[in-house]
């Protein structure tokens, strides 16, 4: 085994290969087990703690030996996110291209800030938020980022928010900061994602300027409700969030009516797209986002819908000049290549990943039929999940899936149960069901109901899965 040599005086390929290579036989080992390993975690905290826990030692340790004790030591920890039976939190696997891309992007260790530091990946990045906008229907024009997730990519479409509704009053957010500044106020479901308000406070807006709108039985934004409060306070420097695809439910916000209602007094629209943006991608669910194109910002996920590794968001900005002024920063040694596109002027980070690369690999593996296809799969799984485990003794189905999300829950069967039980009882077999390996499945509170959500976001979904997990959840109910 080799160990790196201190200072490195030149690229040595033997020290990579090796540990490469066991890298590789390690990850294929790892997939080929997903479709027989339990979906869950096996080990508890304190295992991990102990395993991982060893002391960090004054020299250093060969690759090979780090790597193979690596893999042993998080054994029991590695939850089968990857597979075909995981269906928590909205998220996907992992395409071939998108992890080969991924592998690749590390060997060539790239700044992915400025052109300068990397063309190629600058040039990648601009392709692929061409393409991007192209599938998912957005306006042509629209400036663009690729963020951590969608979580920086709402930080970063709402940047250019709070530029745009200040700006319209006469303040220089960038110049002057916040204090002093007209208050902003937020209009958003009382749905919403808590990423939204997380990022909302990372740019000094807080709780107390977000109001709730009501929605409907499917988490929808009632267009009274918009009109009161953008009626209550008509000069406000106004932010309006709606969603593409409730976390819950999956429901869509009427766009064509509410976008033009905000517009109309003066508001920013922007859409939380973390997984339902992809619906435009489908001629099937595109229906559902019709009018998405009329808002200021979108933000969505990568590494949710399109399948590509952890670490890769997408905010989309229609007034270019507000994204850049809220992000953009000039030095005398940045190297700037004028007739480039400078990725540091759109997203919020300096030294980056070049993630552009995975995304890049993925869209050309899939093709626009093979991005269509993906979501009409994971949502006809979703439904037949939803269905299937609704129609259970002792369950019930409280959303009906109108893409790759459902809500179930599990009725405690004694006689006058109420919500209490019923909220344990619904806790009670989700652990059991994941307990079996069969499949992995989160908990949500939705509309004062405990519930089990159902999110389809794989492309390693089959059928197979889908029959295996309804067998499981069955035999769970019927053993307890």
């Amino acid at each position: 085994m080799t160990t790196i040599p201190v200072p490195l005086k030149e690229t040595n390929t033997a020290q990579y290969e090796e540990v490469l290579r066991q890298a590789y036989e390690k990850a294929i080992a790892y997939l080929a087990s997903l479709d027989r390993a339990p979906v869950a975690a096996t080990a508890d905290l304190a295992t991990l703690r102990r395993q991982l826990g060893r002391p960090l030692e004054a020299r250093g340790i060969a690759a090979e030996q780090v790597l193979a004790d690596l893999v042993a030591d998080v054994e029991g920890g590695i939850i089968g996110s990857a597979g075909g039976r995981f269906f928590g939190w909205v998220i996907g696997g992992a395409i071939p291209a998108a992890v080969a891309a991924d592998w690749v992007t590390s060997a060539w260790d790239q700044n992915a800030a400025i052109y300068a530091t990397s063309p190629a990946a600058s040039m990648a990045e601009e392709i692929v938020g061409g393409w991007l906008k192209e599938i998912l229907g957005l306006p042509a024009g629209a400036s663009f980022a690729l963020t951590t997730g969608c979580q920086m990519a709402h930080v970063t479409a709402l940047a250019a928010a709070r530029h745009w509704v200040l700006e319209q009053k006469g303040w220089d957010h960038e110049e002057q900061g916040l204090s002093g500044a007209p208050e902003i106020r937020i209009l958003a479901s009382d749905q919403k994602h808590a990423s939204v308000t997380r990022a909302l406070r990372l740019l000094g807006i807080g709780r107390a300027q977000v109001v709730d709108l009501r929605t409907d039985s499917m988490s929808r934004v009632e267009a009274k409700a918009l009109e009161e409060e953008l009626e209550r306070n008509p000069g406000a420097p106004t932010i309006v969030v709606l969603q593409a695809g409730d976390i819950n439910t999956g429901g869509f916000d009427a766009f064509e009516t509410l976008a033009p209602m905000a517009h109309a007094r003066g508001a920013w629209v922007h859409v939380d797209g973390a997984f339902g943006l992809w619906a435009g991608a489908s001629e099937k669910y595109r229906p559902l986002a019709r009018g998405v194109e009329l808002a200021d910002s979108w933000a969505t996920d990568g590494h949710k819908w399109l399948n590509v590794p952890h670490d890769c968001g997408f905010a989309f900005v229609a007034h270019p000049e507000a994204h850049r002024a809220a992000l953009s920063e000039n030095t005398s040694y940045a190297t700037f290549v004028a007739e480039a596109r400078n990725e540091m002027e759109w997203n919020p980070e300096w030294s980056r990943r070049a993630r552009g690369f995975a995304t890049y690999a993925a869209l050309r593996s899939l093709g626009r039929d093979g991005v269509s296809g993906l979501v009409e799969r994971c949502c006809k799984h979703a439904k037949s999940l939803g269905t299937r485990i609704g129609q259970l003794p002792g369950a019930e189905l409280l959303a009906e899936p109108v893409l790759n999300q459902a809500l179930v829950r599990f009725l405690d069967p004694k006689a006058g149960a109420g919500e209490a039980e019923h909220a344990q009882r619904t806790d009670d077999v989700i652990a059991a069901i994941n307990a079996t390996g069969e499949a992995f499945f989160t908990g949500s509170t939705w509309k004062g109901r405990r519930v089990m959500r159902i999110s389809v976001s794989s492309w390693q979904t089959t059928d197979e899965d889908v029959e295996r997990v309804v067998q499981a959840v069955g035999g769970v109910l019927r053993a307890k």
